[in-house]
């Protein structure tokens, strides 16, 4: 096999060129279960022949739902694409009426879960759903069918060569997945990604991933590979011989980064957020010369510039600072190897990205949508010249970014969706002349891609400015007080922002303060700590046009929450639900 060109055909290429003693691995029942390249191929085969057995035709859906990463989904996954079938991922914390939806929408045939809880998650839908025809879970339950059932159905590998036709039969260019973005607003929309698109997009990621020879890497896996991020990393790590850990759950987090020692993993800024206000308030609490030290060592990282900017004298210091400090935070982590984190799904606040550089841990921040396979652009340290703090990167071989007339960024390429499954007016929406429209604002300087807002987001107040929320939250957040916080102010006089307050950051505080913490669900009240969070706030505000700058703000008694319908799955603020849950607090701002 010269190159894969569909997404099944990274294990295969694999095998052919460099099989591993850990394909992939994760742990069950406490015990690592560990697949080499073969066993996989073997499993994944197997799940194939089961699959026919039970009379999956090409073209028809799957879904899969699963709380944690694991290797039963990506055999799954494998094993229904050999087929010719079409996979259906879907976010385990959906509510019951988003299941509905797109078990319907999607007319999946069977659906495969992690646990009993999204068993009977399913199971209370199900009559609703009249295509879906069974539900297997992965873990072994009383009264539950279990997914061993379908290995029986294809234990007979005589019949092999169905397998293999239907392989031959599927084309690159043929519908792979349906992946239902959570959304901010409505209903969740069907993105319909290729084999080709995915595939593409694995490759062209390649040059930006640490330069390691096939079988000496190691991954560890946590994010939600219903996501097409975690997903399509699965396949770029199968097609450069990376070792995949999957982590047990973000509980579990440090002792599974310990266990696996990787050279990269991926990341949402909020966990590095948390990563950092942990490390931060460890190192606080020590007292004394060694807090003093810690903190001259953090100062240090927080001037970190690439490509060695800032002179031979800070290297120097910098050096000090990580053999003194930081190599003690990245054994503790378990990061002692750590060559790459790659960051997406949200903005991440330019400290974070010195912090954890300057401390030996690269963080990369990239940009990309699920309509996109998803990376348009993406940080890296391999050459000089390719990370820009500030910036999501240079864009990807093979792919096209235009800057609108009115700031939209448009992309053009190989990894772009086919459209909306059954959706044609949303598709035209979006694809137009070839170009994808992907609703955010930006800007290219230097080759470096910068993201300012999202053209949905931005709002006029009632003096007819602009205001782009997300730059202004973006700044906030860099306040260690701040866990959330949510730009508000669309027609009215100032903008104004609601603030989720940080609590252990927070309590810390009050302690070193002398002052008395009054617990997590009474600081909002406390006008000692919420006006120390209003001087951070203050402070960032001098940044930003007097139009822009917040005028007043709310401390908020509650952090918002996925189950609350607050968040979407991937963290990302459905703002219409937040004004609507709060909107006590914005009318005592406006009186309204």
């Amino acid at each position: 096999m010269d190159q894969p060109t569909r997404l099944f055909d990274f294990l295969h290429y694999q095998l052919e060129h460099f099989p591993m003693e850990l394909c992939m691995t994760s742990r069950v029942g406490g015990q690592w279960k560990t697949y080499s390249t073969q066993e996989l191929v073997d499993a994944v085969n197997t799940a194939s022949r089961g699959l026919i057995k039970l009379g999956v035709q090409p073209g028809d859906k799957v879904a899969l739902i699963s709380h944690n990463n694991r290797c039963e989904w990506n055999i799954m996954d494998l094993a229904i694409l050999q087929v010719g079938a079409i996979d259906v991922p879907i976010y385990p914390t959906m509510t019951e009426e988003d299941y509905d939806y797109i078990l319907n929408h999607s007319e999946s045939r069977f659906c495969f879960v992690s646990n009993d809880e999204l068993y009977d998650k399913v199971a209370s839908i199900r009559s609703k759903v009249p295509a879906l025809e069974g539900v297997w879970t992965f873990e072994q339950y009383e009264g539950r069918d279990h997914w061993s059932a379908l290995l029986e159905l294809g234990a007979d590998a005589s019949t092999q060569d169905q397998v293999t036709q239907r392989m031959a039969n599927v084309d690159g260019d043929d519908l792979a997945t349906i992946i239902y973005t959570s959304g901010t607003t409505g209903r969740p929309k069907g993105v319909m990604l290729r084999h080709s698109n995915i595939v593409s997009n694995a490759v062209d990621s390649t040059p930006r991933l640490p330069d390691r020879a096939p079988g000496t890497s190691r991954c560890l896996s946590f994010l939600p590979v219903c996501h097409i991020f975690e997903r399509m990393l699965h396949y770029l790590y199968m097609y450069n011989g990376v070792s995949i850990y999957f982590a047990e759950s973000l509980e579990t987090i440090k002792e599974d980064l310990n266990y696996a020692k990787p050279h990269v993993f991926t990341a949402v800024p909020r966990l590095l957020e948390k990563f950092y206000d942990g490390i931060v308030a460890k190192g606080q609490s020590a007292g004394g010369i060694k807090a003093k030290l810690f903190m001259w060592a953090v100062s240090q990282a927080l001037k970190w510039e690439p490509d060695r900017r800032n002179g031979n004298g800070y290297e120097r210091k910098l050096r000090f600072a990580r053999k003194l400090v930081f190599s003690k935070v990245k054994e503790a982590l378990g990061l002692t190897e750590i060559e790459a984190v790659a960051c997406g799904s949200a903005a991440l606040q330019p400290r974070l990205a010195r912090f954890f550089n300057g401390a030996g841990i690269p963080v990369f921040e990239g940009y990309g949508l699920t309509e996109t396979s998803p990376v348009i652009s993406v940080n890296t340290l391999n050459q000089p010249g390719m990370l820009r703090v500030g910036s999501v990167g240079k864009v990807l071989a093979n792919q096209e970014v235009r800057i609108a007339e009115d700031g939209e960024i448009l992309v053009k390429g190989p990894n772009v969706m086919i459209g909306y499954y059954k959706d044609q007016d949303k598709t035209d929406e979006v694809l137009k002349d070839g170009w994808f429209h992907t609703g955010d604002i930006g800007v290219v300087e230097e080759g470096f891609l910068r993201i300012t807002d999202r053209k949905k987001e931005m709002f006029k107040t009632s003096g007819g400015k602009y205001v782009a929320p997300q730059l202004l939250e973006n700044a906030f957040k860099e306040s260690r007080f701040v866990e959330q916080c949510m730009v508000i102010g669309e027609g009215q006089k100032f903008p104004a922002v609601l603030i989720v307050p940080a609590y252990e950051a927070c309590q810390e505080w009050a302690k070193r303060h002398n002052h008395t913490y009054p617990g997590d669900s009474a600081c909002h009240t406390d006008k000692t700590i919420t006006d120390r969070i209003w001087r951070d706030i203050q402070a960032a505000n001098e940044d930003f046009g007097k139009w822009e700058q917040v005028k007043q703000m709310r401390v908020l008694e509650r952090a918002w929450t996925i189950e609350d319908g607050e968040l979407t799955p991937t963290l990302k603020l459905k703002r219409k639900i937040i004004k609507k849950n709060f909107a006590a607090a914005i009318t005592d701002i406006y009186g309204e």
